[in-house]
């Protein structure tokens, strides 16, 4: 239970790095943008000339920041789709659309319990009986304020619906939404119901995040302690917004007049004595004890932890380290960004991260303490600490006390962890076993050789994708795997290395080669097989396999003369479109003409619409939209394919004009085409309709040729005894 609690938390680990990787750089733009722009610090510096509204400089730094801060803004659904991708075994790109869809419908369902409580009115203000804070705006929609956590929550659930039904073979009626196209169709259903869901579990969370603020402000410097203590503790869980905003913009951080006017919050509390500086004789440090302790361990303590992971490297692999730490180093430095160290250390030593957690908190009370009082717009960097406090001078923010205690605590991170992590060999950054990458983020790959032996466990058993891959010429021979609506597309770097027979013994229906690419003809499910065989390809045996093209033995069947039997039923099919139909044999693609996938007519189209044949639903509307899967009332499966190779042109040319699952009548509009687009880039129009699931007993039979009108019988589906 142990191991399989510290895979996750590793792989959880792993999926926060990649959102966290674009941190400092947000956080350095931000920084620098939001600072220089500051009204007050403008006109305190009188710089009005050079950072002034409407100057080259002012324009610059507007769009830094408004470009740092669409990171920050935007975290959540950043870390819903990292998480997603780092959580999901395989197919992640599906795993990362699915999160992103269902973060806008959990946030979607919580908007619409919000407006149905009336807490969001019909104007869409929200009400005045709302606590300020619990409800904020997350991608344009109104919803609760729950930080990174509510991208952690979709990220984590989606990719645990991603694992679970990316293989997923449903009925064949339905067998088009099976496999990856599954994923976010139950995403959207699941998160639906978690919206609802949050909407009466979150707000107790976030009660309980204002009942201890209301702890940290009535205790003194045991509440400052207290209040860094829980920021810093919720920083893995993304809360730590939720948990300080209330103390920087309200009246939970404190009130206190200035300059004749009443001012709520920590933060509005600094930069209105700021403005008023002239008439403070210091500024006030019980507003800024919620922040000004971050420039202690920010600026000196986190570098001297990531100095002494850097000692702690293997002599092999300090290069490495060394380049990755010092990056996380001066980043934290400049820009107070935290995450790259604290995540370096947060999954492989959470020793480290509790030694943290209570250094940084006693850094908040020791600031609170010695009456340190600089402010900051961001994080407690550098440049904060150089424009609120070194600039405004040691009379009115006691700056130079940092320095002293920050070189205290630089040594103590230093001691501290390289004892810890020399006593308990922990693998921070350096210290990786020696078949293992250094990267700043150790949890990301540490149980990556036990998920491959998993694979390879799995895989030994799928004797479908071993075999496609021996008819395939073996992976090196395989370039690349894709798939359309029926087929299976590989692309060979040795065309003659393909292996029919193989492939035919698989399931396969037919085999078409064009040039180097093959197509190997399944059907509808042909999304399991793909991504199942990509699976299997991940551990194969990187080898060529030479096979000869061998005959298989021809099955001699007593095969009934058809035309003798008695047909007991037909079931007429209609034109789907304006045109000249002719026998399927004569379409110009060997997969259509030999029947692989089905049998049927082909039309040549000459109108633009494409009609309902008879009474029935649309199964699918394939994602390129060149084609329509059909059932119709009678139980006839069809496939409506409009031109030949068109899933190239990526849905040029064509206008769906129905969606899956829609009931029509027959001679309802479904398709709409632009046929001299697909006359000049298809390779041919002549469209198959096919019978994809006839039985043993039914027979396809033609009953027109030449032109033929949309709703004109094309041909019939006898049943016989």
């Amino acid at each position: 239970m142990k191991d399989k609690v510290f895979g996750v938390l590793q792989r959880v680990g792993r999926s926060f790095m990649l959102p966290i990787a674009i941190l400092p750089v947000a956080g350095l733009l931000m920084g620098i943008g939001s600072s220089f722009t500051n009204a007050t610090t403008i006109e305190t510096y009188r710089l009005t000339s050079i950072l002034g509204e409407g100057t080259i400089l002012h324009a610059l730094l507007v769009i830094m920041s408004t470009v740092g801060s669409a990171v920050f803004d935007n975290l959540p659904l950043i870390f819903a789709v990292g998480v997603a991708i780092g959580m999901a075994k395989k197919e992640k790109e599906v795993s990362a659309l699915s999160a992103v869809i269902a973060y806008f419908v959990m946030n979607t369902a919580i908007n619409a319990m919000l407006k149905i409580s009336g807490q969001i009115l019909e104007s869409g203000q929200i009400a005045d009986t709302v606590l300020e804070g619990t409800i904020a705006s997350s991608c344009g929609i109104l919803t609760l304020q729950m930080g990174v956590f509510g991208g952690i929550i979709v990220g984590l659930g989606v990719a645990a619906l991603h694992n679970r039904f990316y293989k997923i073979q449903l009925p064949n009626a339905l067998s088009f939404f099976g496999g990856t196209r599954f994923v976010p169709i139950i995403s959207t259903v699941v998160y639906m119901f978690v919206g609802i869901l949050l909407y009466f579990i979150w707000p107790v969370v976030q009660n309980g995040i204002y009942a201890l603020g209301g702890l940290v402000t009535g205790s003194g410097y045991i509440g400052t302690l207290i209040f860094g203590l829980i920021k810093r503790s919720l920083i893995p869980f993304g809360l730590h917004h939720v948990f300080y905003m209330p103390f920087w913009q309200t009246a939970v951080g404190g009130t206190m007049e200035v300059a004749g006017q009443l001012v709520q919050g920590g933060q509005n509390i600094f930069f209105a004595q700021l403005a008023d500086s002239a008439n403070v004789a210091h500024f006030s440090a019980d507003a800024t004890r919620y922040f000004s302790g971050e420039f202690i361990f920010m600026i000196f303590g986190l570098p001297g932890a990531a100095l002494a992971m850097y000692r702690c490297a293997k002599p092999e692999k300090k290069k490495a380290a060394g380049g990755l730490l010092l990056s996380a180093a001066l980043a934290c430095m400049a820009t107070g960004i935290t995450e790259p160290i604290e995540f370096s250390f947060l999954f492989v030593a959470p020793m480290l991260f509790v030694v943290q957690v209570i250094l940084a908190g006693s850094a908040y009370m020791i600031a609170h303490i010695l009456n340190i009082a600089v402010g900051l717009t961001f994080s407690g960097g550098l440049l904060d600490f150089f424009l609120f406090g070194i600039l405004q001078g040691n009379e009115k923010t006691s700056w130079l006390l940092v320095i002293p205690v920050g070189i205290i605590y630089f040594f103590l991170y230093y001691f501290i962890f390289k004892i810890l992590i020399l006593k308990f060999d922990l693998k921070t950054p350096g210290r990786e076993d020696s078949d293992t990458e250094t990267k700043l983020y150790t949890r990301a790959d540490v149980n990556a050789r036990k998920e491959n032996q998993n694979n390879k466990e799995t895989t030994s058993n799928d004797s479908i994708s071993e075999a496609i891959t021996r008819g395939l010429g073996g992976k090196k021979n395989i370039s690349d795997v894709d798939c359309c609506a029926t087929r299976l597309r590989c692309t060979v770097k040795d065309a003659s290395l393909i292996n029919d027979s193989v492939l035919k013994a698989t399931g396969a229906s037919g085999v078409v080669h064009k040039g180097n690419g093959v197509q190997v003809i399944y059907g509808p499910n042909v999304t399991v097989i793909k991504s199942n065989l990509e699976d299997y390809l991940v551990t194969a045996s990187d080898t060529i396999v030479e096979t000869k093209e061998t005959s298989a033995p021809e099955k001699v069947e007593e095969k009934k003369d058809k035309k003798s039997e008695k047909v007991v039923k037909s079931i007429i099919i209609s034109s789907p479109v304006d045109g000249i139909a002719a026998d399927l044999s004569t379409a110009p693609d060997e997969a259509f003409a030999q029947k692989m996938m089905g049998d049927g007519a082909v039309v040549t189209p000459q109108d633009a619409i494409v009609r309902a044949p008879e009474d029935g639903e649309v199964a699918f509307v394939f994602d390129t939209k060149h084609a329509i899967g059909f059932m119709t009332d009678s139980g006839v499966s069809l496939l409506i394919h409009i031109g030949i190779d068109t899933v190239k042109l990526n849905g040029e040319g064509f206008e769906a004009l129905v969606e899956s699952g829609q009931k029509v009548k027959k001679g309802d509009p479904m398709l709409k085409l632009n046929l001299e687009y697909l006359k000049e880039h298809a390779p041919s129009i002549v469209s198959p309709i096919l019978c994809t699931e006839l039985e043993d007993n039914q027979q396809i039979r033609l009953l027109k040729e030449g032109t033929i009108r949309a709703g004109e019988a094309l041909f019939a589906v006898d049943i016989c005894e």
